[in-house]
């Protein structure tokens, strides 16, 4: 039988905090096969970053995240107990997503053969990480390789190139 709050309104009964935690280390669980092939993973991304056939735009995606996670600025602190950590890892897990994303089929086929990665553990591999993120952050993620297509297009029609090369190139005179 429902609780009733003072006004007569049902009540929702919470989680108790073992169910809860019980919960969670499923959850957790359930990501132990995942986590004994990422050497795997990392060798196939290393191999397809080293690719000329892969899209720039995928690669430049992944620079921009080791950048985030090299610069040290968070969008959590990493002092915020739990979650200050999560950040990183989540940027990781959908630029490296968004990254496998855009890759060739064919090409995608062709390295998970050469370093003998089963295809249907990969593809529920992927499915179960994609699971992780919610809905509106995926479809807006999904819009960053477009994006970044997008401005080295401009970059190149202006012949902007050689002057932003330049500007990053350039060095700071010592005062």
């Amino acid at each position: 039988m429902a609780r009733e709050r003072a006004d007569g309104t049902p009540q929702r009964r919470s989680r108790s905090i073992a169910g809860a935690s019980l919960g969670r280390m499923l959850s957790l669980m359930a990501f132990l096969p995942v986590a004994s092939r990422i050497p795997d993973y990392a060798r196939l991304v290393t191999a397809l970053v080293l690719d000329e056939r892969m899209p720039v735009d995928r690669k430049v995606l992944l620079g921009a995240a080791a950048g985030y996670l090299v610069l040290g600025r968070d969008l959590v602190p990493d002092d915020v107990p739990i979650i200050g950590g999560l950040d990183d890892l989540v940027v990781v897990v959908l630029a490296v997503d968004l990254f496998l994303d855009g890759v060739p089929r064919d090409l995608l086929d062709e390295k998970l053969v050469e370093f003998d990665i089963d295809r249907v553990a990969f593809d529920r591999d992927m499915a179960q990480i994609r699971r992780l993120t919610p809905g509106p952050v995926r479809r807006t993620i999904r819009r960053v390789p477009g994006l970044i297509s997008n401005a080295t297009d401009t970059i190149s029609q202006l012949g902007l190139g050689p002057r932003l090369r330049a500007w990053i190139n350039r060095e700071d005179p010592i005062t």
